[in-house]
């Protein structure tokens, strides 16, 4: 039999595409899903598939799609970072308070990003090095550099010099599309080639599955647990730079409720709670998918809270999906 025989006697195989479609259906069950939202607002909306407004949707979203892929790392090893909606605003406020003071936007943007770095090092060294639960520490983060946000702004936006080329970095547009949302696919590009392609990303997915398996196989999980964090506070940095650039005020009030969606787009995409499991390409179709909810409702007039609603159920529907029914079908076919 020759090489191409071989090559595709597997794709004509039903049992391959019983396991092919068994190992991906969480993350096919939410591109099915996005489809299905983005038809249905289409027909109720003539305007939702308008150039200008899945432009503008990708641009907002774009910060949100930026934390997200950080995420991805932090849940793959077990863990969670409610604290990257506080980054966001402190690292935003931080970002005004140093163009207002005349530093250049470069060493501004090189400051703010190490700021991230630092903060995500130090909650990923209490998290992994002194053992304290990543849900206690991350949670004392949100609260206390939300504070240490309100204390430097006290409460005000700070506008930021109305003329400038950090501005371009959220309201800048490249070959016909918004910056911030060149961007934040770069930033899923490289999230998901580290995931999948590199030795980090297996370590990230073997410290998930099990971290004391993977110490005493010779992985530095310890390490790679705190590394997580360090990029985590590295995108909340960035996502908080790109909404600085593109309201054009620092503020220590944006991104709240940041942590929530950004959580929401990983668990939709199919990485498990527990660890062990993580797909960056879920994470971005789970974040188009509350991205197009919120933009679609908003133009069929219906009330803002209501979003909240949807994303709630969604999200429970999703991790009962995830513990039931692809469970389930994992075993069954295994058993098979």
């Amino acid at each position: 039999m020759s090489g191409r025989n071989l090559r595709r006697q597997p794709l004509r195989n039903p049992g391959f595409w019983a396991d092919f479609l068994i190992e991906h259906a969480q993350v096919l069950s939410i591109a099915l899903f996005f489809v299905l939202c983005c038809l249905l607002f289409a027909v109720f909306s003539p305007v939702f598939l308008m150039p200008g407004n899945l432009l503008n949707l990708l641009r907002q979203d774009a910060p949100m799609l930026i934390v997200a892929v950080a995420m991805t790392f932090v849940i793959t090893t077990g863990g969670i970072d409610l604290s990257v909606g506080s980054i966001v605003a402190l690292t935003n406020a931080l970002a005004a308070i140093a163009l207002r003071a005349g530093l250049p936007w470069p060493l501004m943007a090189l400051a703010i990003l190490l700021v991230g770095a630092l903060i995500g090092a130090a909650q990923g060294w209490f998290i992994s090095y002194q053992k304290i639960p990543a849900f206690i520490v991350t949670l004392a983060g949100l609260s206390m550099l939300r504070g240490l946000a309100l204390l430097l702004t006290k409460g005000y936006s700070i506008p930021l010099p109305p003329h400038g080329v950090f501005l371009e970095l959220g309201r800048g547009w490249l070959l016909g599309l918004p910056v911030p949302a060149i961007l934040a696919c770069l930033v899923a590009a490289s999230g998901l080639v580290l995931l999948a392609r590199t030795r980090y990303g297996r370590q990230v997915v073997a410290v998930g599955a099990n971290a004391e398996a993977a110490r005493r196989a010779g992985m530095p999980a310890q390490r790679v647990i705190a590394s997580v964090y360090v990029l985590s506070g590295v995108a909340s940095a960035l996502a908080g730079l790109v909404i600085a650039a593109r309201l054009g005020s620092g503020s220590s009030n944006a991104a709240e409720g940041f942590e929530l969606n950004a959580i929401a787009a990983v668990v939709l995409g199919g990485t498990a709670l527990l660890g062990g499991v993580g797909t960056v390409i879920g994470t971005v179709l789970g974040a188009l998918t509350i991205a197009v909810i919120g933009n679609g409702l908003i133009l069929l007039h219906v009330s803002p809270f209501l979003t909240q609603i949807v994303t709630g159920a969604i999200i429970l529907l999703a991790i009962w999906l995830n513990a039931r029914v692809f469970a389930r079908l994992t075993v069954t076919r295994r058993k098979a």
